[in-house]
């Protein structure tokens, strides 16, 4: 079986997680946290989360991750069966992730967790969100999944990405970046009413309390 490494708060480890629930494949969640000690980078080579155990071994970073659950089991398909298709999904999938999760991420201390960002760096994220979601509303088909009619790898990162990036619009930045953008606010509803979003939500509810006394801990 396989087995599911991280914590119910980060938002890659919940992009694997509704991968695997979606495609109805049996797996073990194991509690891991990210850090640079011998024995979690015996794991993760990067001190990272999340991390797929395979019969084979293990395996880090989600794209990779999510390739892997689609090539094994390709049951409840999250990718088109043409080329171009499976090309486009990850194109879009890779803009979100540098455009708009990576550039939010920049503010997550501030939105989050109550520590200051300086202005360079916020000023800096709001310009590259603006572009993000620019080239996202130009790319994306909302069709009303991000690259068509079915939920793809593409909506994977959607779902966990965007969500975060609007809340770092609102509490740091002052944008709302789906003010204009009404295809994909629509998505994200549809999106949390998913069939395995409530487990999701239910076991990151559960996790933060914990989660956030160790970030308190760290500081």
């Amino acid at each position: 079986m396989l087995k599911l490494y991280g914590f119910a708060v980060s938002n890659y480890y919940n992009m694997v997680k509704l991968a695997l629930l979606e495609k109805g494949v049996p797996f073990e969640e194991v509690p891991f946290v990210s850090g640079q000690t011998p024995e979690v980078l015996a794991i993760s080579p990067r001190g990272k989360v999340p991390v797929l155990g395979t019969e084979h071994g293990f395996l880090s970073e989600t794209n990779v991750i999510l390739d892997y659950i689609e090539q094994t089991h390709p049951e409840h398909p999250l990718l088109p069966s043409d080329a171009f298709g499976q090309a486009k999904v990850r194109e879009l999938l890779k803009e979100i992730e540098l455009y708009i999760e990576l550039p939010a991420r920049t503010c997550y201390a501030e939105a989050f967790f109550g520590t200051a960002v300086e202005p360079l760096i916020k000023e800096r994220a709001r310009s590259e969100l603006l572009a993000g979601f620019a080239t996202l509303k130009r790319n994306g088909k909302f069709a009303p999944y991000v690259a068509g009619e079915k939920l793809t790898l593409a909506d994977l990162m959607f779902c966990f990405s965007v969500d975060l990036a609007c809340a770092v619009g609102k509490k740091v930045l002052g944008i709302d970046f789906l003010a204009d953008f009404p295809q994909a606010a629509a998505l994200l509803g549809k999106l949390r009413e998913h069939p395995h979003m409530a487990r999701i939500v239910a076991d990151k509810e559960a996790a933060m309390p914990r989660f956030m006394e160790m970030v308190q801990n760290k500081r």
